[in-house]
């Protein structure tokens, strides 16, 4: 799979789950990714330790809400290695609960990181994209954002949001050479879904046409393909992957 210009893939929140696996499909393809998050983890800092990555990872500690510290961010990885090709905004909180009951500042973050750290990391990628007439943008949407679900009223409207900044962007940006668009996952391997019942992993399963839950490799690869050259005529568009549950 063509790389977008062999330029660096930002990854935010790219310590665990999803984002940890996207950090290391990419890695594993050749590309130089830098990745951010408030927390370290094991992983990532080995990773960004490993001598033979000094110049292929780069990650720093930074709170996606904080705009002066996503500024110095970008900048920071746009000089060292010249520009930046893709950007993956996987950075987001899903605190749930009936929106009546909802502490505030729970509704504050979600809304705050899932949407306004959305913005304000592509406002800073783009900038370097636009100066390069070239770039590729995918937002990790969820399947909340196009079917209601009990408790997770706040998720789902950021989710949405972020889908409406990539149909606009793609607009906005399209015609610099930059191609927007969002994944929206459905339930996948990951440590939310591990928290489930074993009842509610067989519910779900059983509403899924595809007949199983998908593995975390079936989301990266489906965000590999977006960046690609391959995805070249793809922009403005929401890819649902969750097995045919929402159908």
């Amino acid at each position: 799979m063509s790389a977008i210009h062999g330029e660096p893939v930002i990854v935010s929140g790219g310590s665990r789950g999803l984002g940890l696996a996207l950090v290391r499909a990419f890695l594993s393809s050749g590309r130089r990714v830098a990745s951010f998050s408030r927390s370290p983890t094991a992983q990532v800092q080995t990773a960004a330790a490993e001598p033979a990555q000094h110049d292929r990872f780069y990650w720093e500690q930074v709170d996606g809400t904080d705009a002066a510290a996503i500024h110095d961010f970008v900048g920071a990885v746009g000089a060292k290695w010249g520009g930046i090709g893709a950007l993956i905004n996987n950075a987001g909180v899903g605190a749930d609960g009936m929106l009546a009951l909802m502490r505030q500042d729970d509704v504050e973050r979600t809304i705050s990181l899932n949407l306004g750290g959305t913005v304000l990391l592509t406002q800073a990628c783009s900038k370097w994209m636009i100066r390069a007439n070239r770039g590729a943008i995918v937002n990790i949407s969820s399947v909340n954002a196009i079917r209601g679900h009990t408790g997770v009223a706040v998720y789902s409207a950021t989710k949405a949001a972020v889908d409406g900044l990539t149909r606009s962007l793609a607009r906005e940006l399209g015609p610099r050479g930059i191609r927007v668009n969002s994944v929206a996952p459905g339930y996948f391997e990951s440590d939310m879904v591990k928290e489930l019942s074993d009842t509610a992993r067989e519910r779900i399963i059983r509403r899924t046409p595809l007949g199983r839950m998908a593995k975390i490799s079936d989301i990266a690869n489906v965000v590999q393909f977006l960046v690609s050259d391959q995805a070249a005529f793809v922009t403005g568009q929401v890819i649902v992957v969750d097995g045919g549950i929402t159908c």
